[in-house]
């Protein structure tokens, strides 16, 4: 069963894009990229995007993502060919309820890539084939949207498409900022977020953010999401670092600080190796570009065919070689 999933390198990851994604991240035989053509759907940098992308795509290869499975979305051309036919089968009503653009759109000089980035996004996964999408819970709404296109493409045009199935992160999609812990850890927060543990943070700027991680006044050790969201959500991130469970992890404590500690502990037991592997691959560029090239040669081998199957249902027969 193929699977595909990416990061849009919008900020420096975080400990949940590693427990939610990188870490899932295993199938031999899977597509991951770093989504870069989706971090320009609003203004951006172009010195701190191409940082963030190579940054992002060192990062997966240091996570133990097999060899040939990692490469830069704007590498791999088929990606932007095929959005443009999936543009000409999907309606702007569905696109106009996609939550990103209800949030950000409508505003003066609102870029027209972030109304039609949902096609890009369908056409990341329709191209592979892939099954299975491991995804987060805010992109739920994106998969469903691959797969309302890819039936309706399929009842029009032929059978082109596999229709894809959304595989939720149990635990990981639930990690919580530390200092405001009822919004999510997010990578697109400035990078001195003090609520927000960066993979590639010093350990002891690390261990500072969880032991200044918000509580309450009670000092009792609870899993309880709506009265007691900031202990939950170290309990959670325990849980997720340790393959734990939240709820029976609390009754082992009697305060925050052991917990706190513990968590600390837990969470650099985590990212430490992440952190040497990432130093390594460092020290040799020439090494981390041979990778992505070979993640590039890959994805465009699996893409094109389907890409040429796209183009002839539509009526672009001999469009491509």
């Amino acid at each position: 069963m193929t699977s595909l999933s990416g990061i849009t390198p919008s900020g420096r990851l975080t400990l949940g894009n590693h427990l939610g994604a990188l870490r899932r991240f295993t199938d031999p035989d899977g597509f991951f990229f770093v989504a870069n053509l989706h971090a320009m759907t609003t203004k951006h940098d172009p010195r701190r995007l191409a940082t963030l992308t190579r940054e992002c795509a060192t990062l997966m290869l240091a996570a133990g993502i097999p060899p040939g499975a990692v490469f830069v979305q704007s590498d791999v051309s088929t990606h932007a060919q095929l959005a443009y036919l999936l543009e000409c089968t999907s309606y702007v009503g569905e696109l106009s309820r996609m939550i990103q653009y209800k949030q950000k759109g409508g505003r003066p000089m609102t870029r027209a890539s972030l109304f039609t980035y949902p096609c890009l996004m369908a056409a990341d996964i329709l191209l592979y084939g892939a099954q299975r999408v491991p995804v987060g819970g805010d992109q739920d709404q994106h998969v469903e949207l691959a797969r309302d296109i890819a039936i309706r493409f399929n009842r029009e045009y032929g059978e082109t498409f596999v229709v894809p199935e959304l595989h939720k992160a149990a635990l990981a999609t639930r990690i919580k900022d530390l200092a405001n812990p009822t919004a999510k850890m997010s990578k697109s927060d400035s990078d001195d977020a003090v609520g927000t543990i960066r993979l590639l943070d010093p350990p002891d700027v690390i261990r500072r953010q969880v032991m200044r991680a918000v509580t309450d006044s009670e000092n009792e050790v609870r899993h309880d999401e709506s009265s007691k969201p900031g202990v939950t959500n170290l309990l959670e991130i325990l849980a997720a670092c340790t393959d734990g469970d939240p709820v029976a992890l609390a009754a082992a404590y009697s305060s925050y600080g052991e917990l706190k500690q513990d968590v600390a502990d837990a969470v650099l037991a985590v990212i430490e190796p992440l952190q040497k592997e990432y130093a390594r691959l460092a020290t040799d560029p020439g090494a981390i570009d041979e990778l992505l090239a070979q993640g590039r040669d890959r994805a465009l081998e699996a893409s094109t065919p389907r890409l040429r199957a796209a183009t002839q249902a539509m009526g672009l027969a001999g469009s491509l070689p």
